[in-house]
């Protein structure tokens, strides 16, 4: 993994390149606006992520974390502000499918094959028979599950379904990658393998990545950059950059990654007061 810039230099960067797919500037979210049941779930949000990052969005239950994540896939639209992906609007971008999107449940169809949910974008895209059937091959491939091509996702473990959604959400081949505390069910050993495989998912593919989580060591593990929210109402209260190098098991017996999520744990704690 190579050295990732400070949140300035990356912003830099990416105008002077091209390379920004994040864009968010002054986005608020209140749900239920001038009601009695008012939430303010998120206030003044500004992010930036350029190509190639893997950015961690980490803080209090709460926070708003995952409704920053839907801002971001156009599921819900900011109450102020703006959001770009890809230099043009959420909504737009979401319509011409340049992200991907996974959850803490695999949403699979039990009815169909595995080979059959991969294959499902591609489907409703309009792609032909023949090529769904060669890019599900090549995805199977990728997230190493080519030999369950045939089963039934009842069939298969929590970790392998959800290698099954990634699958899935990168068969388009989409720019970014939007991933919503997606180990969150899996037992620990699980999990572990579950983050070496998206780290090697993400390295081959060259797909940026936005991922909600609670683990602070998963959210370091993970990221090239961790986003640290504040309570209700979510603001960033700081970013942490993390160059740890490749990512590996004695990674996390690395006193540099001890240092790191610590580092990351004093935040959370000044965020919470």
């Amino acid at each position: 993994m190579s050295e990732v810039p400070s949140t300035d230099e990356a912003m830099s960067a990416a105008q002077g390149t091209s390379s920004l797919v994040i864009d968010i500037r002054g986005a608020t979210k209140v749900f239920n606006p001038g009601k009695s049941n008012q939430v303010e779930a998120l206030d003044e949000i500004d992010l930036s992520v350029v190509s190639g990052e893997f950015i961690t969005l980490i803080g209090p239950s709460g926070c708003g974390k995952s409704t920053l994540l839907r801002l971001v896939a156009s599921l819900i639209p900011p109450s102020t502000g703006t959001v770009q992906v890809n230099d043009k609007p959420a909504e737009q971008a979401r319509l011409d499918r340049d992200y991907g999107m996974a959850f803490q449940t695999a949403g699979l169809f039990d009815w169909r094959t595995v080979t059959k949910n991969i294959e499902l974008p591609l489907e409703l895209m309009g792609w032909s028979k023949g090529d769904r059937r060669r890019r599900a091959s090549e995805m199977l491939e990728l997230v190493k599950l080519s030999e369950f091509a045939k089963h039934h996702p009842n069939e298969l473990s929590g970790g392998m379904q959800q290698r099954v959604a990634i699958a899935r959400a990168l068969a388009f081949s989409p720019s970014l990658l939007l991933m919503d505390e997606p180990f969150g069910a899996l037992d620990e050993m699980t999990r572990e393998h579950m983050q070496d495989e998206l780290l090697r998912i993400w390295e081959e593919t060259e797909t940026t990545v936005v991922f909600v989580t609670h683990s602070i060591p998963e959210a370091v593990y993970l990221s090239t950059r961790v986003v640290v929210m504040s309570p209700r109402p979510g603001t960033i209260a700081s970013t942490i950059n993390v160059d740890l190098g490749d990512r590996s098991t004695a990674t996390r017996d690395d006193p540099a990654f001890f240092k790191k999520v610590t580092e990351v744990r004093i935040a959370l704690r000044e965020v919470e007061g």
